[in-house]
């Protein structure tokens, strides 16, 4: 049903903490592939993706995650993001609603005072993206990487769904 794109660039310390958070979704069978679309790591990333049993793409980016993805629905997330327990049925429900894109909110915990919102400089794809398959490629041909995907699409906030983004890289 969906397959998780993470775009990576020397995320092996990261790496571990979104892939340890999809397993209950893989056991579930709602996640049906994890691709690793990496833009020139020098560490051990890529061992990291294939250890955990995902598919790894060394060049191609994530265009060529999306392309080869098997899931009719893409769920793109920065690499130290981790899914918060529940959020397979806000995205289900999503799912069943119609085909538009959403981002995960973020976890209660994380929740940044009205001023950082608005002041902070945003990381485009802080909250994922949840996105059909076809969308996804029709935006890429203009935008080359995940952040740029997100900036992209014009996506509402899932019902249920949370996220706790990843630590800002140094």
């Amino acid at each position: 049903m969906l397959t998780v794109l993470i775009e990576t660039l020397n995320d092996e310390e990261t790496l571990p903490l979104t892939l340890a958070s999809l397993i209950p979704a893989v056991i579930e069978g709602v996640v049906r592939e994890v691709i690793v679309c990496d833009r020139g790591s020098t560490d051990r990333t890529d061992h990291v993706a294939e250890h955990a049993g995902c598919g790894y793409l060394a060049s191609g980016g994530l265009a060529a995650g999306a392309r080869a993805a098997k899931g009719e629905w893409l769920v793109v997330m920065e690499p130290g993001a981790r899914l918060v327990e529940g959020w397979m049925d806000g995205v289900l429900a999503h799912i069943s609603a119609g085909p538009l894109p959403a981002r995960f909110g973020r976890a209660r915990d994380e929740a940044q005072p009205l001023l950082s919102r608005l002041f902070a400089r945003r990381r485009p794809l802080a909250e994922g993206l949840l996105i059909p398959k076809g969308q996804a490629l029709a935006l890429l041909r203009g935008h080359a990487d995940a952040h740029g995907l997100a900036r992209a699409a014009a996506a509402k906030r899932l019902s249920g769904a949370r996220i706790r983004p990843a630590v800002k890289k140094g």
